[in-house]
């Protein structure tokens, strides 16, 4: 592919709901660039984006996918994103090296949720948008009613750039609103022809929108348009290319990219409406305590910011890149701002999908790939050594769904560990950790489709086998009343014997004390040097618990009187004596079982408020206020146990249909309900006598 002067770039992520048409559009553009000479099916696992075998087999996008093709003498960045929620981290990291964004819609049922969402995370960029209304050959396809949901859910000025000819079956091509001429397709092949008069006036009405939204934005072309009442073609294509640009009009295009109709006007609106590198807001970076703006300027210092991680098994790691100043060249030095670090570049590729390109270098405005750095990762920036700056990373969402692991194969733990950190490497919504309290590998993501994924790849790519199940609640034990107990061990078995006797006094603490424990020893009852003896009987017993095997918290255990034998005590005695004390006291301090609670925010949308409180509540949850939020959400705050969250996140995705998101952290601990602290000391007697027998 031959260089191309950065005016000539355009960088644009296809956005929208899963099911869309997003790949099937991203793979007919590719197929008119002349980039293919087959269209590939999404369907039969063909397409140039959805290469991986999870894609494959699901039939969804899962990682994105850059695209670079010609058009026009102009080079095409397109990142094909997938559409699905689990997999929003690829969407996130590819708006956030676009400069633009295509809206796939579905004719059919309009604007869906995760168009809304994406919507929303475009907007925030600040990116310029250009909506395809796609699947206008499927039954129930209506041009008019997907524009208007956009307008109304999406709340931008669409104008249609083109007017469909027919729909459903009959859709065979659309009406260049600006040239006043019906483009008309058969087998892929497009005709231009005469718009046809019974559209006459509908492409007259869309003609006086685009010179409204492009004599907007002069105050010259305002008064002409006036004064006249028209604008020629030129102005209004110059005016509404301002427009779009300044975010004050939002293109619409009917298309079908599997029948391969209007794909072609899709990329010249991409060329002819959509910014080049220069025309984006500036990006700002940090350069030791201040913040510069970088011009996307070739001959500058160079500055790249490495937007994905990809684990190849022949490549190794590669690291995918978009230049945000300067040259980026094969075979040379740069360095790791993040972290420090050197790093060696050896060649640079233009990949698209499975294949790649070597090229010498890789100017500002536009993307590539890197094989094999050492330290560098997904957010990193790259530059020169002499001129350091940090492009601002990625704001992932927190992972909301987790899973305990634990590998088919005894002796695979290491195994595991390194396949999961080389996933989060490609993948940063992927959480791996080790729980404090029950010691479990933890993997946690966006869904229960992403950890399915997950599992996949660690077996596809890394041969090894994991078991999931739901994590272990960290419940801990305590006490409710204040006792006094003896603890005596004796053993007489002939020769020296085994003598430790102490009193304890337990009493409950507040919430979070912890264990304490106390020496209140006096007149040498208890010898000072069997003390800690004492304390680590007391610690390790506290830790098995009495109930149901865990932990015990939030008491005090002081150690007030007591016996010993000049020649049978010994540290071993009076250990033994202190964890005997510690449990019976326990059993007649009337223990309770303690269980965490979270602090849960859930971000909802007005209709599902009743819905979301409810649910809460029947999850035990207590509801501890309401404010609005923004773009029209509503934020709910409760307390709810964590026993009642692992499933949280599918359950609220399906009450409000993916709408709704939630963070939640941990509070505090609590006593459980008395019938619910029967049922888990029940199954951990259950567990315990399962052990015994195996």
């Amino acid at each position: 592919m031959k260089k191309h002067a950065i005016e000539n770039i355009r960088n644009v992520g296809i956005i929208g709901h899963g099911g869309s048409g997003k790949t099937s559009l991203a793979e007919a553009l590719l197929f008119a660039a002349g980039i293919i000479d087959r269209l590939g099916s999404v369907d039969a696992g063909t397409t140039v984006s959805d290469s991986d075998p999870d894609e494959i087999e699901r039939n969804i996008s899962i990682t994105s996918a850059l695209l670079p093709h010609e058009w026009r003498e102009h080079k095409i960045n397109l990142l094909d994103t997938p559409g699905y929620a689990d997999f929003i981290g690829e969407v996130i990291s590819s708006l956030r090296v676009a400069d633009a964004a295509i809206m796939v819609v579905d004719a059919v049922a309009g604007v869906e949720v995760q168009t809304e969402r994406y919507w929303q995370m475009a907007a925030s960029r600040g990116l310029v948008s250009l909506i395809v209304v796609n699947k206008m050959d499927k039954e129930g396809a209506d041009f008019a009613s997907a524009v208007e949901s956009a307008r109304d859910r999406l709340g931008c000025n669409v104008i249609p750039l083109y007017v469909p000819i027919g729909s459903a079956q009959n859709f065979r091509g659309v009406i260049d609103v600006l040239s006043e001429q019906a483009v008309v397709y058969s087998g892929g092949k497009a005709s231009r022809e005469a718009v046809p008069a019974d559209m006459a006036d509908d492409a007259a009405a869309a003609r006086e929108q685009l010179m409204e939204a492009a004599a907007e934005t002069d105050d010259a072309l305002t008064e002409k348009y006036l004064e006249q009442g028209s604008l020629t073609t030129e102005e209004t294509r110059n005016g509404l290319r301002a427009a779009v640009i300044a975010g004050n009009a939002v293109p619409a295009i009917p298309a079908a990219a599997t029948a391969r109709i209007a794909v072609d006007v899709v990329a010249d609106a991409v060329v002819s409406y959509l910014p080049d590198p220069t025309q984006s807001p500036p990006l700002t970076a940090a350069q030791g305590e201040e913040q510069i703006e970088l011009r996307a300027d070739p001959e500058q210092p160079r500055a790249a910011l490495v937007f994905k991680t990809m684990a190849d098994p022949y490549a190794g790691r590669l690291s995918v890149f978009r230049v945000c100043r300067g040259t980026m060249h094969s075979d040379a030095n740069v360095y790791n701002a993040n972290r420090n670090r050197r790093e060696r570049i050896g060649q640079i590729f233009i990949a698209r999908g499975k294949q790649q390109e070597a090229v010498a270098s890789v100017a500002a405005g536009d993307m590539g790939v890197i094989a094999k750095l050492h330290d560098t990762v997904t957010g990193d920036t790259l530059c020169d050594e002499h001129a350091q700056v940090i492009l601002p990373g990625f704001d992932f969402p927190e992972p909301v769904l987790a899973v305990s692991v634990q590998p088919k194969t005894t002796g695979d733990e290491e195994k595991v560990s390194s396949a999961l950190d080389r996933l989060r490497e490609e993948d940063p919504t992927t959480g791996i950790s080790i729980a404090a309290d029950t010691h479990e590998t933890l993997l946690s993501g966006m869904g229960d489709l992403h950890l399915e994924v997950i599992v996949g790849r660690l077996r596809r790519k890394f041969g090894v086998a994991v078991e999931t199940s739901t994590p272990r609640v960290a419940y801990k034990e305590t006490v409710t009343k204040t006792v006094e107990v003896q603890g005596k061990y004796k053993r007489q078995t002939g020769g020296r014997g085994q003598y430790g006797d102490v009193w304890l006094r337990v009493e409950p603490l507040e919430r979070s004390a912890g264990l304490e424990f106390v020496d209140k020893i006096v007149g040498g009852v208890v010898p000072r040097n069997y003390i800690p003896a004492v304390e680590k009987g007391v610690v390790e017993a506290a830790q098995r618990g009495v109930l149901a095997a865990y932990p015990l918290v939030d008491l005090r255990v002081t150690l007030y009187d007591g016996s010993y034998h000049n020649v049978d005590s010994s540290d071993m005695a009076f250990k033994i004596a202190g964890s005997m004390a510690l449990q019976k006291a326990v059993a007649e301090a009337e223990p309770r079982l303690l269980e965490p609670i979270m602090s849960v925010e859930v971000a909802v949308p007005d209709e599902y408020m009743g819905d979301i409180i409810g649910h809460l509540n029947g999850k035990r949850g207590r509801i501890q206020g309401m404010e609005p939020g923004p773009a029209g959400m509503q934020i709910v705050r409760a307390q709810v146990p964590l026993a009642e969250l692992f499933a949280y996140a599918t359950e609220l995705r399906s009450m409000t249909q993916g709408r709704a998101s939630y963070l939640m952290k941990a509070s505090h601990y609590e006593q459980v309900p008395g019938h619910i602290a029967q049922r888990i000391v029940e199954e951990a007697q259950e567990r315990k006598a399962d052990e015994q027998q195996r």
